[in-house]
């Protein structure tokens, strides 16, 4: 995971501080530069965006004289990029120093008329096969600062783009004219539905640690398969799918999908709020949008609760797997000992050099003493062969 991240801050340009966040394209527009934190800002009004790039000292100005809303997008912002625009907003300093710091928990808390909310967002990252190292889930974080005439989104992360979504809200006046609180409902919406995506990936993921597991059987071995099964089956084998790497899978799947959970539990309690609790910022009609949005919040967590669960079965299982395949070993070790011990003990006898021992002195002793050891070995090993432990 860390490789990724310094991959990505290894690609990503640097930011010249000493420049305008703005660039005019061919057109003669204004543009967020790409050396900027902003990645857009505009101001809209009955559902329409009325500007084209503007700074946000000039968004927030046309709002106060015209009316409407601005809407500022962010990505990674300094300390220093971000206090400019919370002067000029008014943000709390508590939420701005959360914001540049990211690393927190999805949450919603109040400050005066400003609502600062948190979201995790799950990204899927997909594997040719799954390993005890494998990556599943990559996370990132959208924060809101939300009020009624402005909402400012800062983003963490390589992924979780909030471009298309903004382009879908423009195309969509009647939602866009509720206000910040329809952007809000829109991201909270987005990040659910990520959620629900990923929980069907790892779904896969954890039905195939299932069938890896299950599909073998308690002596340790591959079950038998159908001829059309082996390409599955060899596919199993380069894996390395023993019973030692099987418990090694499915503690990394444990490992990630214990990161999905801290990023869909504690966002429970934040929807449950605004889908619940009437709020100045939150339009009253969007507010009943927060409701479809918990619940399908709520499926996802008890859908992420049954992964640790199962997980929790499967392990169990796989650990009696490989209990049951140690006795069988430990049983086939004791039986060839028992095997062995026979002409040990016989070799032992005859070794003490008696001299009155049976059949020392007849031509054919030595041949009756070697059948006699074999067949007594041949008889404990067909005994043990009967009971199943050979």
């Amino acid at each position: 995971m860390s490789m990724i991240r310094d991959l990505r801050a290894a690609v990503r340009p640097s930011r010249r501080r000493d420049h305008s966040p703005y660039e005019y394209t061919a057109a003669g527009t204004e543009a967020p530069a790409a050396n900027s934190a902003i990645v857009d800002c505009g101001v809209y009004r009955d559902g329409r965006r009325v500007s084209a790039h503007v700074t946000p000292a000039e968004a927030m100005a046309r709002v106060r004289e015209e009316g409407g809303f601005a809407w500022i997008g962010l990505h990674e912002p300094t300390e220093a990029e971000l206090a400019d625009i919370a002067k000029e907003f008014g943000l709390h300093p508590l939420a701005v120093e959360d914001a540049v710091h990211a690393h927190q928990r999805p949450k919603l808390e109040r400050y005066d008329d400003t609502l600062f909310t948190v979201f995790k967002t799950i990204h899927y990252v997909e594997h040719a096969e799954l390993t005890a190292t494998s990556e599943v889930v990559e996370t990132g974080e959208v924060m809101c600062f939300t009020s009624q005439d402005f909402i400012v989104t800062v983003r963490h992360g390589g992924q979780g783009s909030l471009r298309a979504l903004r382009h879908r809200l423009q195309d969509d006046a009647e939602l866009l004219a509720k206000g910040p609180s329809a952007v809000l409902h829109a991201i909270a919406d987005q990040v659910v539905d990520g959620y629900m995506t990923v929980a069907g990936a790892v779904q896969v993921d954890i039905d195939e640690v299932e069938i890896d597991v299950f599909s073998s059987g308690t002596n340790g071995k591959a079950a038998p398969k159908p001829a059309k099964d082996k390409r599955a089956k060899d596919k199993r084998a380069a894996k390395g799918a023993s019973k030692g790497g099987e418990a090694e899978r499915i503690y990394q799947l444990k490992r990630e999908v214990l990161e999905f959970k801290r990023a869909v539990s504690p966002l429970l309690r934040p929807l449950q709020m605004l889908s619940e609790r009437p709020m100045r910022v939150i339009d009253s009609d969007i507010q009943k949008y927060f409701r479809d949005v918990a619940d399908h919040l709520a499926r996802v967590n008890e859908q992420v609760l049954s992964f640790d669960d199962l997980l929790n079965s499967i392990l169990q299982a796989n650990l009696a797997q490989a209990t049951v395949a140690q006795n069988e070993d430990m049983r086939k070790i004791t039986s060839w000992a028992a095997i062995f011990a026979v002409p040990t003990m016989i070799a032992g006898i005859y070794g003490m050099n008696f001299d009155f021992m049976p059949e020392t002195k007849w031509k054919f002793g030595y041949p009756m003493v070697l059948l006699v050891t074999v067949a007594i070995c041949v008889g404990i090993h067909r005994g043990f062969k009967r009971n199943g432990w050979l």
